[in-house]
């Protein structure tokens, strides 16, 4: 079995191996390049200790010197070099409290969380797979490299892993595996927001978002997601739906493209349903203000995940309007544009139809024709570079300060007036009219 290595991972790995030390191309870059693709990076492990791989190469950075890792700087590109070593105890569910250097490649490949990433290569010795990796690619199973419940002590985040991982391979997850994910998910408390959010995100971006049933099943989401799990017991009795809230949700992050704000839209879309439910006299469920609730609950779940101010403010805003009703009129087209923003309007076409396919087939015809007749009515208002905001309009603070107004409140709102106006009646978006409007 032939890996075609980059010509700077052969150059290292042949430096090293002229000193006297092993090396290989180690972990995700080995199994990816198996699976027929192309590998985000290239690690290697090797038999050198940190300051000999620092004798050998010009220029190096001491990533994670303490853990035996020090990243090789080679024609342009960052390689990380790591020595091959035993963890001792990991007292914080991540990082071990010691590590010691080993000779011995299978102890180092014995310590890492998946057989499939646990395997090893290099063009004179081959592939080195002492765990059955080669195996478990060729079957699509996600398995823990010896005992799970020691993988998983060691790193609970690992337990994410193995869902992220059969979500991006389509692979299913080992029953012991899967057992220890069961009984140590509680420990995922212990890993920092950031982490669980890099993981959450990468789960949603695979081919595979409805994995995230899994996650449900095995009791993660309970530990990181809570608001899901109440969205996974609430029923919906409604002419147009089929599923629970959860797995409505689930339905619809498939039926939308790997976006980063859009497959989050997706999951937070209706988490509000739970907490504003009421039944009619005929049992029918409805779910009023539940885009409002969902904002909330989107703005506090990817705060506590430590996302970025702006990813928070455009999810939590697209799922606040994603069931807005927009009028199927020019002026309600571009009232609704004006309202939620241009940056933002044109993605509720796709959040819209994925919700759509993830509800049941009444009237669904109708309602895609008119998302089809208002979307094609705002291709039109673009293409006639209508106003929408006060950034077009015909006249500026400027202007309203050369007429004689003075800075302040008024002026604020005289503008929101005229692009009221406007909006109405974009024709009268001309500075000569809109100032005898004052």
């Amino acid at each position: 079995m032939r890996i075609c290595l980059p010509k700077q991972v052969n150059t290292i790995l042949h430096i090293l191996h002229t000193a006297g030390y092993e090396a290989y191309a180690v972990g995700g870059c080995v199994r990816d390049s198996l699976l027929g693709k192309e590998p985000d990076d290239w690690d290697i492990t090797t038999s050198a200790r940190p300051f000999q791989v620092k004798e050998l190469f010009r220029h190096t950075v001491d990533t994670g010197i303490r853990h035996g890792t020090v990243t090789v700087l080679f024609q342009g590109e960052g390689f990380e070099v790591t020595t091959y070593r035993i963890d001792g105890v990991y007292e914080d569910a991540r990082h071990p409290s010691e590590v010691t250097f080993t000779a011995d490649l299978k102890e180092d490949l014995r310590r890492r969380d998946f057989t499939i990433n646990a395997m090893a290569y290099n063009e004179t010795e081959g592939l080195v797979d002492a765990f059955g990796g080669i195996q478990d690619l060729k079957e699509g199973v996600i398995r823990c490299v010896g005992d799970a419940e020691e993988r998983f002590g060691e790193d609970a985040l690992r337990m994410m892993r193995a869902v992220r991982f059969s979500a991006q391979l389509g692979f299913t997850i080992e029953a012991r595996t899967q057992e220890a994910v069961r009984r140590l998910a509680p420990n995922l408390r212990q890993v920092s927001a950031e982490r669980i959010r890099t993981e959450l995100v990468k789960l949603l971006l695979s081919p595979h978002p409805d994995m995230l049933r899994v996650a449900w099943e095995n009791g993660i989401t309970a530990q990181i997601l809570p608001e899901f799990d109440r969205a996974m017991k609430m029923p919906q009795n409604h002419p147009h739906h089929k599923y629970s809230v959860g797995e409505h949700i689930l339905h619809s992050l498939t039926a939308i493209e790997p976006d980063r704000i859009l497959r989050l839209v997706m999951l937070f879309h209706d988490l509000g349903k739970p907490l504003c439910r009421t039944v009619d006299a005929e049992g029918i469920d409805h779910f009023k203000g539940h885009g409002e609730i969902g904002r909330e609950i989107a703005g506090e779940v990817l705060t506590r995940l430590k996302f970025d101010n702006a990813t928070k403010d455009k999810v939590a805003k697209l799922v606040q309007y994603h069931d807005y009703s927009i009028p199927e009129t020019y002026k309600g087209v571009r009232k609704a544009a004006s309202r939620i923003g241009p940056e933002l309007f044109p993605l509720l076409f796709p959040i819209k139809r994925a919700d759509m396919a993830a509800q049941s087939g009444y009237m669904q015809a109708e309602k895609l024709r008119a998302l089809e007749h208002v979307e094609e009515m705002y291709r039109e208002i673009l293409a006639a570079t209508q106003c929408l905001t006060l950034k077009d309009l015909a006249v500026s603070g400027r202007d309203l300060i050369g007429a004689g107004m003075k800075p302040g409140r008024e002026m604020g709102e005289t503008l929101e007036r005229l692009l009221a106006l406007v909006l109405e009646n974009p024709e009268c978006n001309t500075k000569e009219y809109l100032l005898t409007q004052i």
